[in-house]
């Protein structure tokens, strides 16, 4: 989330629900859906490096165990860090080819090939002045012992990014959970709205296009808070069959249906919660590299890194 606060609107929207009895719904306030996959949450480290105040976005390598990437929102350079499970720091990139203007998601994909890469999602929009968005594209690095001496005034050089330009089909608004679709590589994009629902947008894969496309509106998501479409992160299970997204406070699962053999069926399912535990600003969470697990952290100084396991 830019500038670390919500819009002035957001408070503003918010306060009046809060003032007419129906303010923010709180994860110890639902009791967790009892057909969760999920058990209770538990930290299991927290984020070392002083570097990282913001973790905006976090995605679990698929072609290196126990890596994590995340990245800072906006204020930043382009900077991907690697971690550990634990929160402990494997080194820092800067993205060759890319900028910073707010970044709110990161996701990883692995093609048909075995070639792994890193998605950013420089989607961020609080004040909805900004109609074209980016989304980038690069190789993952390799992470290596010695990496975990690289820093923001001495990083490692990525290679260069591809990117892929876009405008909404409807209008101007903000987001910030990416989505890419492990089978397929499809690429999600869902909305962040105080007003209604989350609007789901797939973005056309045409990297290195010098024209932006446009998104296609695909669905829906709406979960069971106030707001129910005040979406800050996500991503989708190694098995492409599940979605996970959250808000500040909690996640919400989505599970396909084993008849539907569309994955956009997904859209209309009915989410899960998932209590995450406590959280100062909750914008980052994904599935571990197998699905057994979901990890989330949250902006803020040494930042908890909460893992929530499979029953």
């Amino acid at each position: 989330m830019s500038k670390k606060t919500i819009t002035k609107f957001s408070i503003f929207v918010i306060s009046a629900m809060a003032a007419a009895g129906c303010g923010y719904v709180s994860s110890s306030e639902i009791a967790v859906a009892p057909n969760s996959r999920f058990g209770p949450p538990t930290v299991v480290g927290k984020i070392r490096s002083k570097e990282i105040t913001e973790s905006s976005g976090l995605a679990a390598s698929r072609c290196q165990s126990d890596v994590l990437w995340t990245h800072n929102d906006s204020g930043d350079d382009a900077f991907i860090f690697a971690l550990n499970t634990k929160g402990e720091t494997l080194g820092t990139w800067k993205v060759e080819g890319a900028k910073n203007a707010d970044w709110e998601d990161i996701a990883a994909f692995k093609d048909k090939a075995g070639k792994c890469f890193i998605y950013i999602g420089e989607v961020g929009n609080n004040k909805l002045k900004r109609p074209e968005h980016l989304i980038y594209r690069v190789a993952e690095p390799i992470v290596k012992p010695d990496d975990a001496r690289s820093s923001r005034t001495e990083p490692i050089a990525t290679n260069l990014a591809e990117s892929v330009r876009f405008t909404y089909p409807d209008f101007d608004q903000d987001a910030e959970t990416l989505l890419v679709h492990p089978h397929t590589g499809t690429i999600y994009v869902v909305t962040k709205r105080v007003s209604g629902p989350a609007g789901v947008y797939r973005v056309k894969a045409d990297f290195g296009s010098a024209d932006a496309s446009k998104a296609e509106s695909v669905g829906e998501l709406s979960v069971p808070a106030i707001p129910n479409g005040f979406l800050t992160g996500g991503d989708i299970s190694p098995d492409g069959r599940h979605l996970i997204v959250c808000d500040y406070t909690r996640a919400y699962e989505y599970e396909l249906p084993q008849s539907s053999a569309e994955f956009d069926d997904i859209w209309r399912q009915v989410p899960t919660p998932i209590e995450l535990g406590a959280r100062k600003v909750g914008e980052s969470i994904c599935y571990s590299i197998d699905g057994s697990s979901v990890f989330a952290t949250s902006e803020g100084a040494s930042s908890p890194v909460i893992e929530v396991q499979l029953k």
